[in-house]
């Protein structure tokens, strides 16, 4: 099949020079397979910026990387199935991921009818690796004698093999009915949805040996698919779990170390000195401290810490730290307290349990069943997912039916010591009525939302997690919570929770911090009476 559409002619041209039966270097003998992926790629042009002209020399980082992913087994099996690679940015990760797909598509890696894709956040982005592929196929003769570009439709058809290539946005129709042999994902950090993500992931059942790889910086939220590759990838490291078709590698300077001095650059920056020189980090380094509101894409894009474009109220490790998981059946008829924050008719309501005692939470949950795959897409968190564990509980119709909520604290406080509930005013009037006609009396207190009543509900908690006091389990949906958190601070330092600035859901920790400030305050024991909404 000719080449076609824009740039065949150029194509042409670049066809015409080819060597036939020329030898490549990857097809020598005695390489072992990664070594044949890294002769492909030392074999391909630079085609633009310093050292255009020559061909690609692979870093240190990079042959370790290459060497780990594509390592065999003793039948010559490729033993990883998920790559990762996360650096700084500048470090040269879009040539490396065209070379990838090239060496898939058409190389040593190509398998008949392949499917290879690159996949990026945006229909712009996903074009980056396209056109450096493009770029390379022009500049070596054997691949534009063999490969058909179709620059409109992003995609790249070898004749010899029959596999396809195609560039994927995650902000586009999901792509459904793939069979994936090799995919290249960038910059998942700024992926908006995780559905095409998910897609791909399962689509690569149907090969022998499939290959997905994630390339880019850290992501701040720790929700987001980078967060959860990086952290699995730690997990790898430090022993915790066994996955030997998991291979990770991830640069960053350590939340302990000091980002400004120039000897931690390197640990996030591989590449230093090649793609990107130390004076440009200085230059970002100084802007940085000069003008604090340039310090978190700093730490993120130069650093790949995992920092949010704005300060959040709770440190991670200071969350994760108090992670001790909770014996449930210890908490019975221990002293407890509550804090409720009732959504409007669509968005998350809570309830947290803390027990003084022993510094456990117990964090509950609600959403409308109705729109949640919507909603799963806006927020971009596993709503479906949590439900399906038990984190979340999905009440039938587009709106919270708040007689789960009531039927909830009926049993809360047939099972615990529940001395005050401390709740949001906002939307309570019919959770009251519903308590009311079932006869049901709890110990509610109205907790107000402004610094006099939520900036000693914050000290008090705040005080509790610095001395570790707080014990959490790892909740997911609380913790997301938390990731999320934005304090407002008026002139006198008082703070309160700021739902409109804060990003995406707070509502499980406006509940906890009231908890905990009623806690603080503790006005002595409450008694309730009913117990027609209990459980069963």
């Amino acid at each position: 099949m000719g080449a076609r559409g824009p740039g065949a002619s150029r194509q042409r041209k670049a066809a015409a020079l080819v060597e036939i039966n020329a030898a490549h270097p990857w097809e020598a003998e005695g390489l072992s397979r990664a070594e044949r992926v890294i002769a492909f790629i030392e074999s391909l042009p630079i085609t633009k910026g310093f050292g255009a002209g020559e061909n690609v020399k692979l870093l240190p980082f990079q042959r370790e990387w290459i060497e780990a992913v594509y390592a065999t087994d003793v039948e010559g099996k490729r033993r990883v199935r998920t790559g990762l690679l996360s650096v700084a940015r500048g470090q040269g990760k879009t040539v490396l991921a065209a070379m990838l797909c090239l060496c898939h598509l058409c190389g040593p890696e190509a398998e008949q009818r392949g499917e290879c894709y690159s996949a990026a956040a945006t229909k712009e982005q996903a074009g980056l690796i396209f056109a450096e592929m493009e770029a390379v196929i022009l500049a070596v003769p054997w691949m534009a004698s063999r490969l058909n570009v179709q620059r409109f439709y992003k995609t790249i058809e070898d004749d010899e093999t029959g596999s396809r290539y195609r560039a994927l946005a995650s902000d586009g129709a999901a792509v459904h009915g793939t069979a994936s042999s090799f995919i290249v994902c960038d910059e998942l950090a700024q992926w908006k949805k995780r559905e095409l993500f998910d897609v791909l992931r399962t689509s690569m059942g149907k090969r022998a040996e499939p290959l997905m790889l994630a390339i880019g910086t850290q992501s701040p939220n720790p929700l987001n698919i980078m967060s959860e590759l990086v952290d699995y990838s730690r997990r790898i490291e430090t022993g915790e779990i066994e996955d030997r078709s998991f291979h990770g590698a991830v640069y960053a300077v350590p939340e302990d170390a000091d980002p400004y001095d120039p000897d931690n650059w390197p640990l996030a920056n591989p590449a230093l000195g090649t793609f990107v020189s130390a004076e440009q980090i200085a230059d970002e380094a100084e802007r940085a401290q000069r003008m604090p509101t340039f310090e978190p894409a700093f730490l993120n894009l130069h650093c790949n810490m995992r920092v949010d474009a704005e300060p959040k109220a709770i440190n991670p490790a200071e969350w994760d730290a108090c992670g001790e998981a909770i014996d449930l059946a210890s908490l019975k008829g221990k002293k407890c307290y509550a804090g409720l924050d009732l959504s409007a008719v669509r968005d998350l309501s809570a309830l947290v349990l803390f027990f003084p005692e022993s510094g456990a939470v117990l964090p509950f949950f609600w959403c409308p069943k109705a729109g949640i795959e919507r909603k799963e897409e806006i927020d971009r968190v596993p709503y479906r997912t949590w439900e399906k564990q038990g984190f979340i509980e999905a009440t039938p119709g587009k709106a919270i039916d708040k007689r789960f909520i009531a039927k909830r604290l009926a049993k809360v406080a047939a099972t615990y010591d529940l001395r005050a509930v401390a709740y949001d005013r906002h939307a309570i009037e019919d959770l009251t009525v519903i308590l009311d006609g079932e006869g049901v009396k709890l110990p509610l207190e109205p907790w107000g939302q402004g610094y006099v009543s939520m900036g000693p509900a914050i000290d008090a908690f705040e005080a509790l997690l610095l001395e570790g006091e707080l014990r959490h389990a790892m909740h997911p949906v609380l913790r997301w919570n938390a990731s999320n958190l934005l304090f407002d601070t008026d002139a006198a330092g008082n703070r309160k929770p700021n739902k409109a600035r804060s990003i995406d859901r707070i509502d499980g920790m406006a509940a906890l911090i009231m908890a905990c400030g009623i806690a603080a305050r503790d006005s002595g024991p409450k008694t309730y009476e009913g117990a027609g909404l209990l459980w069963v």
